[in-house]
């Protein structure tokens, strides 16, 4: 599999190289999906966007989404705006968010202006909360089911609406105000009777604040098994929902910055081989002149131990193994 994959990577390389798209749409329209995602990964943003400008729209904006947000923000640097107002509106709001976040003010200002109002107006809700909260990880698409309808009501206004929330899958029960007063499942709803009030058969809901802790959430979430979690403000209304998806995101995203610096650099947030060379030196440039630095302090500490060393020679046998159990950093 990893030597099918670098041939086709060699060979769309060949064919961007000389100039002929048709070859590489040829290429590209035979392999699936999967395939063109690595390979996307694992090329410069230039290369990118010339396999991106040839894919048909809906598998376009399938390799997208699959993309970190930084590289995403790398694509579009080279793309022209216009050939991605199209994408950008297709985008999950949560998702939206992320790439603005990554992009130039200008840029951002520029995409957020694309949107129709409705959009404009979800977008914004995320982009109020602070960066790091659960505000800015959750979707706000989800639809309203008051506690004093029947079971019926709330399967009809499902069925209208499934292709426009995130999930139907955990639904949150809200009173008048919106206040958030219970969930249930999907399932729950199936089995019941069509007449019960959803009061009757809702259970007690577990809910996070927009303001909390977006990781401290997910591992939360995650640990609790549930498809999704209820997010609501301070006044307990219900505001948008975390799937177990975006929070599988976030502690991933969050192992790989503690992996990262573990190893002596700071988190690209991208597929190594697709990063820029000055993004990568950029990330380790500060950790190297702290062991730089630390190996200089060592030798100083070395030096002021020399006599002490030279009446027991066999005690620099054990300098080794101490500086290995210190680690790299």
């Amino acid at each position: 599999m990893a030597q099918e994959i670098a041939d086709l990577e060699r060979k769309l390389r060949d064919g961007i190289a000389a100039n002929e798209p048709t070859e590489v749409s040829r290429l590209l329209a035979e392999s699936s999906i999967r395939d063109v995602i690595r390979i996307v990964e694992r090329t410069s943003a230039f290369e990118a966007a010339v396999i991106f400008r040839l894919l048909p729209k809906d598998r376009a904006l399938t390799v997208f989404d699959a993309l970190d947000a930084r590289h995403q923000a790398d694509l579009i640097g080279a793309l022209q705006a216009d050939e991605f107002v199209a994408f950008f509106d297709d985008l999950d709001p949560d998702d939206r968010v992320s790439l603005l976040d990554e992009l130039p003010a200008e840029v951002a200002d520029a995409l957020l202006k694309s949107l129709e109002p409705d959009e404009q107006r979800i977008t914004g809700i995320i982009l109020g909360y602070p960066r790091g909260s659960v505000g800015r990880a959750m979707s706000p698409e989800i639809a309203i089911i008051y506690d004093d309808m029947t079971v019926g009501d709330a399967l009809a206004i499902l069925k209208r609406q499934a292709n426009d929330v995130e999930t139907i899958y955990t639904l949150p029960i809200v009173n008048r105000n919106r206040k958030l007063v219970g969930i249930c499942s999907m399932r729950d709803l199936f089995t019941a009777d069509p007449h019960l009030k959803l009061s009757e058969i809702m259970g007690e809901a577990v809910f996070a604040n927009a303001h909390d802790d977006e990781e401290e959430t997910a591992r939360w979430l995650q640990t609790l098994d549930h498809l999704a979690m209820p997010v609501v403000d301070e006044d307990k209304r219900l505001v948008g929902i975390l799937t177990y998806d975006d929070a599988h995101d976030i502690i991933e995203e969050a192992d790989n910055e503690d992996a990262a610096r573990g190893g002596g650099h700071e988190p690209l947030h991208q597929p190594y081989l697709s990063t820029p060379l000055m993004k990568v030196v950029k990330s380790r440039i500060v950790w190297l002149l702290v062991l730089a630095l630390s190996a200089i302090l060592t030798v100083q500490v070395l030096d002021g131990f020399e006599d002490t060393l030279a009446k027991a020679v066999v005690l620099a046998l054990f300098i080794p193994l101490l500086t290995g159990t210190g680690g790299n950093t």
